[in-house]
């Protein structure tokens, strides 16, 4: 098994992509479909966590009201 997890929506163009890719790449990564399978906050936490990213950094802004809030 890979120590790849893509966090997936199906229905998304970029996402597809890079599911695209990685199985390019030869590995077949677990598949979690974010929109079916949230993840839990603390899950969310440990993700940015290891990203070591501020949190606003990885929220969506494109096609959202993030500029006006």
């Amino acid at each position: 098994m890979s120590d790849i997890t893509i966090y997936h929506n199906p229905s998304c163009g970029t996402s597809r992509n890079v599911l695209a890719l990685i199985r390019n790449s030869g590995e077949e990564p677990t598949v979690i479909e974010y929109l079916r399978t949230p993840p839990d906050r603390a899950t969310l936490a440990g993700l940015i966590q290891a990203m070591g990213m501020p949190v606003r950094d990885v929220l969506r802004q494109k096609g959202t009201p993030y500029d006006e809030l």
